[in-house]
């Protein structure tokens, strides 16, 4: 029999659960409908799809093969396991249950038998107290580790029942821990929305305890597994450490992302639209950066989340403080050894990593959060920020420099491999922030100068949310423009960023300040298409056409070259290369080795072969617009690439140091002599695992298609008749990325931050 026969042989379709699902089904169809007719509004088809593909999700966990194999496979029990607990149980509640299917059932059923017992006042505080959110929470974590404890795990594995029993476990308390988090309506929050983030992430933190446990772990947990036939050449411990990583990924995501989508939530504000014969407007304060604003009297402000925004983002900017405060200190006073250091570990390792995956799931979220913003705000006490930033300094060219010598004194001072470098490099951004927005308006230091920003601002260009406006009508009766302006409580935008003229994240520090400002609740973080202002060429508030802005093509494409030749400049081919271009120079330095490469490979090649691109399409394509607009316009058609890029390299840094931390932070609880720390382990294993790879040619496959469809529709904006001849040296440029990107992630790479490295 082969090992599809096996599989399909494995499905196990028991009548009693069978049955009672397809009943509770058929009940929930029958009452969904009725209160479909009714209010629709509120029990709408996906609540339907969402109750089915939860009740599916079950079944596929108790009748398909993964329950034959789960005796077999530790690694395929944990997947049974998190079906139960983080896939079925959000599906079901989100779909509302409780009226539906108290409609489907018979009406003498729902009368006479369950009427009484619902409105039984015991029921009643009992269900109460079982709903309450620490009982839900610790119900959750407690059954999750106690059916993981060896003797009760065994127990499942040798008696169907306990197995069954075990099964049950996991769905009610599933039910119960995502009850808070979905809270199905009619029931009512108990606590404010904003805890169910920390409710999310301490879920997450002891998820992630209890999956290391697995991951980590050298010895055999279960005996089981053990004894049982092995599947292939899968040692009982190689399963188990899979199983450890499944529940550690997978899991994470499952807590990660609901409370992504509960942050979005709270950001943005509610969708009340305010009749224009309410809108009342003032005299303007400062100056006037919209014309035809009408001298009236403010409008008071509506109910909005402002108190909340302003102490979610201070919040984070705190905790970056003070993290950052942390690393500089262990920087400049710890073991001058990158993988025993959080100057070695966390900034060039965990923050680019988590920073990237933020910007292109969610958008700028590290400004948001920025630590430097914070010290330039307390700063401003002192300095009061009078001068407005020189003209000649208005662009990104200064930024484009910048960038451009981070990349080069990365590699030429292994900024990576120098905690005490690294310490410095973070108290002169305090410094820079603190001086020049300190002197200068506008947040000078965001919009001009700031590396960090910069690299945020042309990433998050591919990011599926952004801050805009909800309703265009509500934005052309204001006559406050307090979104910009400011008010007497809330700053306005210090970017200048207009929101009935903004389009996109360029320049957007995500800073909420317009959020926070808007009298109608107008503003907010909305869904957009991904990479969508590439390939249009609108007016921009404060930025202008992509067409005129050389400035920002050449930031660009130092971003999208900078990906590539920082990533090559790790591989053993490339750096092997070099030691040889070096020693056939002779003296020649190893900064001025790099200084040349990077010089080349980033701003000399790339600027040649852009140029020449936009001359071929000019030419061949018969165009008749200046070569200027042409290369601005396909420039930032890249930026897709550049991200994948960007996105594959600290993606495999992230994980095969995700456990470095560990370490350094037993290493320093022993140096203040704090007890229960433990001794660290500077040999831990990493996730270096092959299966990285497969992620990083994902992203770069995404990049590339995401390019090549930016560049078609700039290409037919020009001229749609010769889009083809006009996309064509452009499609070459980013196939030949995409092809030396693959190369790149293929070849051995130093695995900094590691004791490995």
């Amino acid at each position: 029999m082969d090992v599809s026969d096996a599989v399909l042989g494995s499905w196990s379709i028991r009548l009693e659960p069978t049955l009672g699902l397809l009943l509770t089904a058929f009940f929930y169809w029958r009452g969904w409908w009725k209160l479909y007719r009714q209010v629709p509004h509120r029990f709408t088809p996906w609540r339907l799809v969402s109750f089915a593909s939860g009740l599916l999700v079950l079944f596929v966990a108790i009748a398909s093969p993964l329950d034959a194999f789960a005796g077999l496979l530790l690694q395929v029990h944990m997947i049974q396991h998190l079906l139960l607990t983080m896939v079925a149980p959000p599906l079901v509640l989100l779909g509302f249950p409780y009226l539906p299917i108290l409609s489907g059932l018979p009406r003498a059923v729902t009368r006479d038998a369950l009427a009484p017992f619902l409105t039984w006042s015991p029921f009643k505080k009992g269900f109460r107290w079982l709903t309450h959110p620490l009982v839900c929470w610790g119900s959750f974590v407690a059954v999750s580790f106690g059916w993981h404890l060896s003797v009760l795990f065994e127990l499942t594995l040798r008696s169907s029942g306990w197995h069954t029993f075990e099964h049950l476990c996991f769905l009610a308390t599933g039910l119960l821990f995502w009850w808070p988090v979905v809270q199905p309506w009619p029931s009512r929050r108990r606590w404010p929305r904003w805890t169910m983030i920390p409710y999310l992430l301490l879920a997450d933190l002891a998820n992630t305890a209890l999956s290391a446990f697995f991951s980590f772990s050298d010895r055999v947990l279960y005996p089981t597994y053990e004894a049982v036939p092995q599947i292939g050449n899968l040692t009982a411990v190689a399963d188990q450490n899979i199983a450890g990583a499944i529940m550690w990924i997978v899991g994470g995501m499952a807590y990660i992302i609901p409370a992504g989508v509960i942050t979005m939530e709270i950001l943005s504000p509610q969708r009340t639209r305010v009749p224009s014969s309410e809108f009342r407007v003032s005299s303007p304060r400062g100056r006037a950066f919209v014309r035809g604003a009408a001298p009236e009297t403010r409008t008071p402000k509506l109910k909005t989340r402002n108190s909340k925004l302003w102490f979610f983002r201070r919040g984070l900017q705190t905790v970056m403080l003070v993290l950052a405060i942390v690393v500089a200190a262990d920087g400049f006073y710890g073991p001058q050894v990158a993988p025993m250091n959080l100057a070695g570990v966390l900034p060039w390792n965990h923050w680019r990593g988590f920073t990237v995956l933020a910007l292109l799931a969610a958008g700028n979220f590290f400004c948001m959060a920025c630590p430097f913003v914070l010290a330039r705000d307390l700063g401003r006490r002192i300095l009061p920020a009078r001068w407005t930033w020189p003209r000649a300094l208005r662009s990104k060219w200064l930024a484009v420099a910048l960038v451009a010598t981070y990349l080069w004194a990365y590699e030429a001072f292994s900024l990576w491999n120098s905690p005490w470098l690294t310490a410095w490099i973070i108290v002169g951004y305090f410094c820079s922030a603190i001086i020049i927005d300190g002197l200068f308006r506008g947040a000078s230091f965001c919009k001009y100068v700031c590396p960090i920003g910069q690299f945020h601002f042309v990433q998050s260009l591919t990011s599926p949310f952004e801050i805009k406006f909800r309703d265009p009508e509500v934005c052309r009766k204001c006559r406050t423009f307090d979104c910009i302006r400011g008010n007497e409580t809330h700053r306005g935008c210090e970017l200048r960023l207009f929101q009935p003229r903004k389009s996109g994240n360029l320049d957007c520090t995500f800073c909420l300040d317009c959020v926070k400002a808007c009298p109608h609740g107008n503003v907010g973080i909305a869904p957009t298409i991904p990479g969508r202002e590439l390939w249009t060429d609108r007016q921009r508030s404060s930025i202008g056409r992509f067409s005129r802005r050389p400035d920002l093509a050449m930031l660009a494409v130092v971003l999208v070259f900078g990906a590539f030749a920082n990533a090559a400049g790790m591989t053993a081919p490339v750096m092997a290369w070099l030691n040889r271009w070096q020693m056939g120079l002779g003296v020649i330095s190893r900064p001025t080795v790099l200084l040349l490469f990077f010089a080349g490979t980033v701003i000399a090649a790339p600027a040649v072969l852009i140029a020449l691109s936009a001359w071929v399409s000019t030419v061949v394509g018969e165009l008749d617009r200046p070569l200027k607009e042409v290369l601005c316009s396909f420039a930032m058609s890249l930026i897709p690439l550049g991200a994948a890029m960007w996105l594959a390299h600290f993606f495999f840094h992230l994980f095969t140091a995700s456990h470095t931390p560990v370490p350094v932070i037993q290493r320093i609880a022993s140096d203040l002599h704090i007890p229960f720390a433990g001794d660290p382990d500077w040999a831990i294993r990493s996730w270096a695992i092959p299966e990285l790879l497969d992620f990083q040619i994902l992203f770069l496959d995404l990049g590339l298609l995401l390019t090549l469809y930016s560049a078609w529709r700039v290409a037919q904006k020009f001229d749609r008749k010769r889009a083809l001849r006009i996309f064509a040296p452009w499609a070459v440029i980013a196939t030949l990325l995409f092809c030396y990107g693959i190369w790149i992630v293929f070849q051995p790479m130093q695995m900094r931050g590691t004791m490995m490295h």
